[in-house]
C-alpha cells in the first residue's frame, strides 16, 4: 500500500511562492500526484488566472497563528469529496473514503443500513440523510491505528480536529 502524508498549509501560494496575509482568502486544493494526494494552496488571483487542476478544492482564509482556530468545514464539501471518491479502486483511496464515511456518519450525513458481501469484501449500504438515496462503501477492515492515521490526514487537509 502506498503511504502518503498530507500537510497543513504552508501559508503561501504554491504557484507564486508569495505568503498569504492574515485573513486573506485563498484556495486549498487536493492534487493527485504519483505519490498520492498532495495539498497545495493558491492565492485567489493565481487560482482565477491559471485554473490549476485539482481533485477537489475549497476556499478558505489564512488564519492568524496567534488566534485560537475556529474552523468549520462545510458538510457539502465533505459530501462532494466522498462522492468524488466513489469510483476509485486504489487501496489508499478506498481507505481514505472509508474514514471519510465514518466522519460523515458522525455528522449524521450518512446512515448505515446494512452490509452485503461482494467478491469477498464487506460493502456497507448507506443512506444519504435528507435525500433518501443509497450509496455503497467498501469496508477495508482497517486497524484502529490506521483509522486514526487517516483521520489525522483528513483533519490536516481540512485544517480541523476530527
Amino acid at each position: 500500500m502506498a503511504e502518503w502524508e498530507i500537510n497543513k498549509t504552508l501559508g503561501k501560494c504554491w504557484g507564486t511562492g508569495e505568503e498569504f496575509a492574515v485573513s486573506e482568502d485563498y484556495y486549498a486544493a487536493l492534487v493527485e500526484t504519483d505519490e498520492g494526494f498532495e495539498r497545495r494552496d493558491y492565492s485567489v488571483g493565481y487560482w482565477q488566472e491559471h485554473k490549476p487542476e485539482a481533485y477537489c478544492f475549497w476556499k478558505t482564509k489564512m488564519s492568524d497563528a496567534e488566534e485560537k482556530k475556529q474552523l468549520f468545514i462545510d458538510d457539502e464539501m465533505l459530501m462532494a469529496f466522498f462522492e468524488r471518491l466513489a469510483e476509485e479502486t486504489a487501496e489508499e483511496k478506498l481507505n481514505f473514503r472509508f474514514v471519510l464515511t465514518l466522519v460523515l456518519m458522525r455528522k449524521r450525513k450518512l446512515k448505515y443500513m446494512h452490509h452485503v458481501m461482494e467478491e469477498g469484501k464487506e460493502v456497507w449500504q448507506m443512506r444519504v440523510a435528507g435525500e433518501g438515496r443509497m450509496v455503497t462503501v467498501v469496508n477495508p477492515e482497517l486497524t484502529e491505528d490506521k483509522i486514526e492515521e487517516l483521520s489525522s490526514q483528513i483533519g490536516q487537509i481540512m485544517q480541523v480536529d476530527l
